[in-house]
């Protein structure tokens, strides 16, 4: 079989970056963040959190090859803020958002499948 082996769909190979970012001389104001050994999951839930930012005028993915295990974002914002930062405020959000998923699943085992969910969860 010519498939290749599963680990490398998800591990880093030595001097392999997990993240390049580069400046979109396209569109003014963009940039695109290649991220190494991701899929359509990351791709899309890291597009849906950009795109609630009001400053974030266009947020999309792309995997550029079924069988290259990466995706491209390209981000574009308004002129006063800048794509870097508006990458590294919805990564923020992200993982604040499933740290408190996290919590409250760990508070739903500990009472036995009591759902406790106080405040309202918005992925």
């Amino acid at each position: 079989m010519n498939a290749p082996p599963a680990f490398e769909s998800f591990l880093l190979f030595e001097g392999e970056k997990k993240i390049t970012i580069v400046k979109d001389t396209k569109v003014p104001n963009a940039c695109l963040f290649t991220l190494n050994k991701e899929d359509h999951t990351l791709g899309n839930i890291i597009r849906s959190q950009l795109l609630k930012d009001p400053q974030v005028l266009f947020a999309g993915y792309k995997v550029p090859h079924p069988l290259e295990h990466k995706i491209v974002i390209r981000v574009q914002t308004t002129p006063d803020y800048s794509p870097q930062e508006a990458f590294t405020n919805a990564i923020t959000d992200l993982i604040s958002e499933l740290s408190l998923l996290e919590e409250r699943f760990r508070v739903c085992d500990v009472h036995r499948n009591h759902f406790l969910f106080i405040v309202p969860l918005h992925l």
